[in-house]
C-alpha cells in the first residue's frame, strides 16, 4: 500500500510532511497547487464518529478544488470495530486506525483530529452513547478543536434529529456538533480553554444528506431540496491527470482493517449539503460564498497577497526556481501579520513551498530506529541543493543541545552529509500513542496536557531546527528525525524514531486459564533496548495466588535480545480471576510495560506501550474432546484461547479441505466473518456439511450479509437468514429457552453466572430467521427491546451437529470470561456428548 503514497506524491503537495513515511518529491504542478492552496484562507470542518464515516470525495473536494484547508475530525479512533488484516483488537486497534486515516488524509489533503472519546463498540441510541461517553467532555473537546483550527464552514455526516435510526455514536456526533456550533463562540462556555486559545464562531452548519437518510432513492428524489446546496464532486484535476472521485477512492482503500479497498470511479457524482445554521449562500454550490477568503481576511495580508496573486498569475512551470525572491518577499511580509492562527498555517505551507522551488533536500536520520533515557545516537544530516539558488546551511539545533555553527554554502546539487552524535535526555519522554499513557476507561481516554487533545498523534521524539540562508534571508525549517533502512523485498523504508525505556516485559498470552488447581510455569520475555542490562524481574501477584521465587535475574548482552525469565505460577483452589505482572528492576528504576509494534506497508511502522500484564483465570470447568480444527475468518485469537485449557487446536487450510479429511476432529470451528473474507468456502462448505452428516460437530462463528465472498445460501444444511441483529449491552439480560439441551448442560451446568462478567457486547449479526430444525438456546435483549432469540442456533444434521452463533466470543475469550469458556467447551463438546448416549 506504500506505493499509494509514492503515486500521490507526484500529484498532491501535502500541507505537512508526514514524519514516518518517504520524503515526498514535488513537480511544477504539485508546487502550483501548493501555491493556489495557500492563496486560499478558508476552513473547512468535517465531523463524524469513526474512522471510515468520512466522506473522502467531499474532503478531496474541498481540499483540492476549493483549496480550503479542510479536516476531518472523527470522535473516536475505532477503537471498538473488528480487524480485518490482522490479530489488533482495542486500543491496538485504535492506533492502527488512527494510522489509516492519517495515510487517507494524506492522499486527500486533509488534516486530522479526534476526541478522547473511547469506541466502546455498537450502541443503538445517542442516549446509551452519552452515558458511557463523558458528554461534557466530548463536548469540549470539539469545542476546542474548533477553536484551534477555527473553521468557516462545519458540516456532519450524520443527522442530529433522528436518535434510534442508526449507530448511537452517528447521532452523537452530530448532536454534539450542533451544540458546539453554538457554543465555541461563547467565552462562558469552557472559559479555561481561552488560555491557550480564542473563541470562535463558524459561519454555516450543514449536515451532508444523502437519499440513505431518506430510506430511498425516489423519496430523496421528490424530497424539497430548497434548503440544500448541491455540489459536484466528480471535477477533473487536468494537473494530476485524476478525478477527485479517483482520489477520494484511493484515500478510502487505506482503511484496509475495515475492508475498504475498492475501485477507483470517476465521473459526475452530487454531494447535497442541509443548512443546519447560517445563511445559505446564494450561489448553488460555493460553500464558502459571502465568506472572505482571500488574503484581505486578515490585517495586513494584502501586501502578502499582491506578492503571491502576481506569482500565482505568472507561475514559471519550466524553472519554479525563478519564484524565490517572490516568495521570500511574501515569507517577511507574512512574519509581520497580527493574525498568529492563519499567520502559522501560512508560514508553514510557504516554507513547504519555498524548499521546493529551491529543490533543497532535508533530512535527519538516526543510527537506530530506537534509544532509550540517558542514550546516545549518531544523528546523519544530509543537505542538498538542487538549484542555483543561494542557500547557506548556517546551524543545526537538537533538544537540549547548543546550536552548532556550520555557515556551509550549499551549492549546486553537491550532497553535504554531517554526522553529529545527540545524547538523549534522561528526562526525553518515552515515545506512546500519547492517548494511551494514562488508565482509560470504557468510554473515555485521559489526557492531561491541552495541547495534544485533538491531535492525531503523538509528536515526533526528536526534532532537528536547520537555520538557513535564502539569498540571505533568514529562514528555519524543521524537520523530525527518522530511521531509514531498506529490504531486500521492499526497498527504501523510513519509520519514526523512537525513545524506549532499556527494557520491557511481556507474556505470550494475555490472558493464562486454570482449568484445575495444578500449577503452570510462566515464561516472562524481557526485551532489551540497549546493550549490556543485568537486573531482575519480579511477579507482582494477585490475592490467593503464589509463585515459586519472588524475583528472579536477567543479563542480556545485545540490544534488541530477549531472554526468558519462568516462574511456577500456582492457583487457588476455587475459582478466581486475577492479574500478574512483571515488574523489571533495572538500574534503580522500576519499569513495567510492554512493547506492541503495528507493522503494516500501508501505514507507518508504530511502537506502542501498554501495561505488561495477563489476566489470569482459575475456572471450574470439564472439558470434553481433544482435538479441535479451526478455519480462520478476520483475525481471533480463539485458537490460542482454546489451547489455553488444554485443547490440540489445527489451524486447517480451507485449499486443503477434502472428503473424509475432517473425519478426525472432535469439532470444527469457523472464525468470524470467514464466510466474508475466505472466498475458498464457496467451494469447500459441501464438505463442512458432509463432515456433520457423518457425525461431526461444526460451529460457525458470526458472519455479515454484505460484504461476502462466499455465498450465503449454502451456509448451513438447513434455511438461515442473517441479520443486524444484536444485543449490545454486555450486561443485558439473558434466558436459557431449553434448559435440558445438551449445550447448557453436558459437561458444564450453563447458569445465569456464566452471563456475569462479559465485555463490550452480548453479540452481533444474528440469524433472524430459522427453520424448524434448529433450536435457539438463548434469548437476550437490549433495554427496551423485543427478546432477540437467534445468538445461539442448534441442528441436528445427519449424525451431528450443526451450531451457529453470533455471541462474540471472539472478544469475551481472549478477555478470559470464565462463563464464556464454559458455554464454548460445551459447545466444542457436542460430538461426545452424543457419542455417550
Amino acid at each position: 500500500m506504500r506505493s499509494f503514497w509514492l503515486l500521490f506524491t507526484l500529484i498532491i503537495l501535502s500541507n505537512k510532511l508526514v514524519y514516518s513515511q518517504t520524503p515526498p518529491s514535488h513537480s511544477s504542478s504539485d508546487i502550483y497547487q501548493a501555491l493556489q492552496k495557500l492563496n486560499f484562507l478558508g476552513s473547512a470542518l468535517y465531523v463524524a464518529a469513526h474512522p471510515d464515516d468520512e466522506n473522502t470525495r467531499l474532503i478531496s473536494y474541498l481540499s483540492n478544488e476549493i483549496k480550503a484547508n479542510t479536516a476531518y475530525l472523527s470522535l473516536t479512533r475505532g477503537d471498538g470495530g473488528q480487524n480485518l488484516i490482522g490479530p489488533e483488537l482495542r486500543e491496538l486497534l485504535g492506533v492502527l486506525r488512527t494510522e489509516e486515516l492519517l495515510a487517507a488524509r494524506r492522499i486527500d489533503g486533509g488534516k486530522q483530529f479526534f476526541t478522547r472519546a473511547n469506541d466502546f463498540g455498537y450502541s443503538k441510541h445517542p442516549n446509551e452513547t452519552l452515558e458511557v461517553w463523558n458528554k461534557d467532555e466530548v463536548l469540549s473537546d470539539i469545542i476546542w478543536v474548533i477553536r484551534t483550527f477555527k473553521p468557516d464552514v462545519i458540516i456532519n455526516r450524520f443527522d442530529h434529529r433522528s436518535p434510534g435510526t442508526t449507530h448511537g455514536h452517528h447521532t452523537s456526533s452530530a448532536m454534539l456538533s450542533v451544540s458546539a456550533f453554538d457554543m465555541a463562540g461563547n467565552a462562558a462556555h469552557y472559559p479555561e480553554q481561552l488560555n491557550k486559545t480564542s473563541i470562535w464562531q463558524p459561519s454555516r452548519l450543514f449536515f451532508n444528506t444523502s437519499w440513505w437518510f431518506y430510506g430511498s432513492e425516489e423519496r430523496f428524489k421528490s424530497a424539497d431540496k430548497s434548503n440544500m446546496l448541491q455540489v459536484d464532486v466528480g471535477t477533473y484535476y487536468p494537473l494530476s491527470g485524476l478525478s477527485n472521485n479517483e482520489i477520494a477512492a484511493l484515500a478510502s482503500s487505506q482503511h484496509l482493517c475495515q475492508g475498504f479497498g475498492r475501485l477507483r470511479t470517476r465521473g459526475s457524482e452530487m454531494e447535497y449539503l442541509e443548512l443546519l445554521k447560517g445563511e445559505m449562500p446564494s450561489k448553488e454550490s460555493d460553500i464558502f460564498e459571502g465568506i472572505n477568503t482571500t488574503w484581505s481576511r486578515v490585517e495586513g495580508g494584502d501586501a502578502v497577497g499582491k506578492i503571491l496573486y502576481d506569482l500565482e498569475q505568472n507561475f514559471n512551470f519550466k524553472d519554479p526556481s525563478t519564484h524565490l525572491p517572490q516568495l521570500l518577499e511574501a515569507h517577511s511580509a507574512l512574519k509581520n501579520i497580527k493574525d498568529d492562527h492563519w499567520r502559522n498555517i501560512k508560514l508553514k505551507e510557504l516554507e513547504e513551498i519555498i524548499l521546493s522551488v529551491s529543490g533543497l533536500f532535508l533530512e535527519a536520520t538516526a543510527s537506530e530506529a530506537s534509544s532509550y533515557q540517558g542514550g546516545k545516537i549518531t544523528v546523519s544530516i544530509e543537505a542538498l541543493n538542487r538549484s542555483n539558488s543561494d542557500i547557506v546551511l548556517k546551524s543545526i539545533a537538537m533538544p537540549n543541545q547548543p546550536s552548532i555553527a556550520k555557515n556551509i554554502p550549499l551549492k549546486e546539487n553537491k550532497k553535504e552529509l554531517i554526522e553529529i552524535g545527540l545524547p538523549i535526555s534522561n528526562e526525553a519522554p518515552i515515545t506512546n500513542p500519547y492517548w494511551l499513557n494514562e488508565k482509560w476507561d470504557l468510554g473515555m481516554y485521559q489526557v492531561k496536557d491541552q495541547d495534544l487533545i485533538g491531535k492525531p498523534e503523538t509528536p515526533a521524539a526528536i526534532n532537528i531546527n536547520f537555520d538557513l540562508e535564502f539569498n540571505g534571508y533568514p529562514v528555519r525549517i524543521v524537520k523530525p528525525l527518522v530511521y531509514r533502512y531498506s529490504r531486500p523485498d521492499k526497498g527504501e523504508i523510513y519509520q519514526p524514531f523512537s525513545i524506549l525505556p532499556k527494557a520491557t516485559a511481556s507474556f505470550k498470552d494475555k490472558v493464562i486459564i486454570f482449568a484445575d488447581s495444578q500449577p503452570k510455569e510462566i515464561a516472562i520475555s524481557v526485551k532489551a533496548h540497549k546493550d549490556h542490562i543485568e537486573g531482575k524481574v519480579q511477579l507482582q501477584l494477585g490475592k490467593g495466588w503464589q509463585v515459586d521465587q519472588e524475583s528472579k535475574p536477567f543479563k542480556i548482552s545485545n540490544k534488541g535480545d530477549q531472554q526468558i525469565v519462568r516462574f511456577l505460577l500456582s492457583p487457588p483452589t476455587t475459582k478466581s480471576e486475577s492479574y500478574i505482572t512483571p515488574i523489571i528492576h533495572l538500574d534503580g528504576k522500576e519499569v513495567s510495560k510492554e512493547l506492541v509494534e503495528i507493522d503494516y506497508d500501508h501505514i507507518p511502522k508504530q511502537s506502542v506501550l501498554l501495561p505488561a500484564e495477563a489476566k489470569v483465570v482459575r475456572l471450574n470447568i470439564i472439558k470434553n474432546g481433544n482435538k479441535i480444527g479451526y478455519i480462520r475468518g478476520a483475525g481471533d485469537e480463539i485458537p490460542s484461547s482454546l489451547q489455553q485449557i488444554g485443547y490440540d487446536v489445527s489451524i486447517i487450510d480451507p485449499a486443503s479441505i477434502r472428503s473424509q479429511s475432517l473425519q478426525h476432529y472432535d469439532a470444527i470451528v469457523v472464525g468470524i466473518r470467514a464466510y466474508n473474507v475466505v472466498e475458498e468456502l464457496k467451494f469447500k462448505q459441501r464438505f463442512l456439511l458432509e463432515y456433520v452428516r457423518n457425525g461431526g460437530n461444526l460451529i460457525i462463528q458470526y458472519n455479515t450479509a454484505d460484504r461476502q465472498v462466499t455465498s450465503m445460501e449454502n451456509l448451513a444444511p438447513y434455511p438461515l437468514t442473517l441479520s443486524r441483529n444484536r444485543v449490545t449491552d454486555e450486561e443485558s439480560d439473558v434466558e436459557i429457552l431449553d434448559k435440558n439441551h445438551p449445550i447448557v448442560n453436558y459437561p458444564n451446568k450453563i447458569t445465569q453466572e456464566d452471563f456475569k462478567g462479559w465485555v463490550q457486547e452480548r453479540g452481533l449479526y444474528f440469524p433472524g430467521q430459522w427453520s424448524k430444525e434448529f433450536t435457539p438456546i438463548l434469548s437476550m435483549w437490549d433495554k427496551d427491546e423485543s427478546p432477540l432469540k437467534g445468538s445461539l442456533l442448534v441442528a441436528p444434521y445427519g449424525e451431528g451437529y450443526y451450531v451457529y452463533t453470533g455471541l462474540s466470543f471472539f472478544r469475551e475469550l481472549p478477555a478470559g470470561v470464565p462463563g464464556a469458556y464454559r458455554l464454548f467447551t460445551n459447545m466444542l463438546s457436542l460430538k461426545q456428548e452424543k457419542s455417550k448416549k
